[in-house]
């Protein structure tokens, strides 16, 4: 890590231990994978990346199932198990064993079989077909399962998948490859996509997180063309209907009040249309209202709404509670906005350590630096504050008090006002980043190209 200033490394002395070293290579090429060329300029026309930027996304949330691994060694049962702690499999109730195929005929003599099986084997392929069979005979109808085997043998594929088996896996495999299995079990490939949630959080009040919630939201809604709901959780100060210029009556408090009521006809009612692909979930911002959150309602009211949009963006306020982290650890992506100060840099590492604990079949969290360049304000700089964190920031946006006062004052967002502001082109840029989409460039046309095509002789290939 290299060092800060004396005066800042002084002062993180005394306030944050050392700082351990984060991995997040992946996101660094992310965040430069996007910034205009001088000559260039971008066409909002979203081009859908094949290659997704990691594999974690092809795994979808999994229902509320039973699972049963009975594996053959303590690497593999490590595996399953680190699987069974992540985000995606929350709802699922998984048990693991040593054992293999003959332990799980035993176990299944006497109790009724789970929704999935998982095993793992070492034997032949004639003793796998054998041992099979004889489980088979103990199964409940519709169990699935789920072979983890040594073979790369394409004959003995083929007799699992006579005899009903949903996959065969080769060894050594990775939580995210059983994660994906699973998932491609219970999840229809014709159904609709479940909509991705994208959390805002600030690493300290003040940070800039909901309006750079609210220019991303717009920004994907816009230049993708894509459905997006913007939920505000800071019910009693939420700032999302200002900055839009609306005044809802109803909005997310009522939603969260009785979640278990809300369903696409309800949430249709509930939800604010303040563009044709932005949609706002608003917070009441009145004090009269004490509505306690949990997470088990804030998980069910995004559910839904997930269910009906392709991108769901979370505001969440400048709290720590049981239901605003669980909000964090269910999203699929986090952006954590900050201001280059002393304070921010501890919030945001002590916010990364988390998620870096808790999410760790996930990418880092994007960073965002936020008010950057403000006149006399000792910042602690780019390079510095990015250093400490092991994060390249995936937008910088320079301190603009008009302009986004004005913005403000008007209810309108940055790209809106003024499309050519270097705050715009970072909220565009970060929009297609977290979305994992790739911006086409076209270049600029000079000002004569119009007159210059009619005339014949340059057109004619002479």
């Amino acid at each position: 890590m290299a060092k800060l200033s004396e005066q800042t490394a002084e002062q993180l002395d005394d306030l944050q231990p050392a700082f351990e070293e984060n991995e997040a290579d992946e996101a660094n090429a992310l965040s430069t994978e996007f910034q205009p060329q001088a000559d260039q300029v971008e066409e909002s026309v979203p081009v859908d990346d094949e290659k997704l930027a990691g594999a974690t996304h092809n795994a979808r949330p999994i229902p509320r199932i039973s699972i049963q691994a009975f594996c053959e060694d303590q690497r593999t049962a490590d595996v399953v198990q680190t699987a069974s702690a992540d985000r995606r499999l929350i709802k699922a109730h998984m048990t693991v064993q040593i054992g293999g195929i003959e332990a799980a005929f035993a176990h299944f003599q006497e109790s009724p079989t789970p929704n999935l099986i998982i095993i793992e084997t070492v034997l032949s392929r004639n003793e796998v077909l054998e041992q099979l069979d004889q489980l088979a005979g103990v199964c409940d109808p519709g169990t699935k399962v789920i072979i983890i085997g040594q073979m790369n043998d394409v004959l003995l594929y083929r007799e699992l998948l006579a005899r009903g088996v949903s996959e065969y896996l080769i060894n050594p495999i990775e939580p995210i490859q059983l994660m994906e299995s699973i998932s491609n079990l219970y999840n229809d490939p014709d159904a609709d996509p479940v909509g991705h949630i994208i959390a805002f959080i600030g690493a300290k009040g003040g940070s800039g997180s909901s309006v750079v919630c609210h220019n991303v939201s717009w920004a994907i809604s816009e230049n993708l063309k894509s459905d997006v709901v913007i939920s505000d959780f800071d019910l009693p100060f939420g700032t999302a209907g200002l900055d839009f210029d609306v005044d809802p009556i109803q909005g997310i408090a009522d939603a969260l009040s009785a979640p278990d009521r809300l369903d696409e006809v309800l949430l249709d009612r509930l939800l604010k249309e303040c563009t044709e692909h932005l949609s706002l979930f608003a917070a009441p911002a009145s004090l009269d209202r004490n509505i306690e959150l949990s997470s088990q309602g804030c998980e069910t009211v995004l559910d839904v709404i997930r269910q009906n949009v392709p991108y769901v963006t979370a505001d969440l306020p400048h709290i720590w509670a049981d239901w605003s982290r669980d909000i964090l650890l269910m999203a699929d992506e986090i952006v954590i906005t900050a201001t280059p100060d002393l304070a921010n840099l501890r919030n945001a590492k002590n916010i990364i350590d988390f998620l870096k604990e808790r999410r760790s079949n996930d990418k880092p969290p994007y960073l965002v630096l936020n008010k950057v360049g403000m006149p006399k304000f000792p910042e602690i700089p780019v390079k510095e504050f990015s250093e400490a964190l092991q994060i390249e920031p995936s937008a910088i946006i320079e301190f603009d008090s008009q302009t986004f006062g004005i913005c403000s004052n008007n209810g309108n967002m940055i790209e809106e006002m003024a499309p050519n502001a270097n705050a715009a082109t970072q909220f565009r840029d970060l929009a297609f980043l977290i979305t994992h989409r790739v911006q086409q460039k076209v270049e600029q046309e000079s000002m004569l190209t119009p007159l210059l095509k009619k005339i014949p002789f340059l057109n004619s290939g002479a």
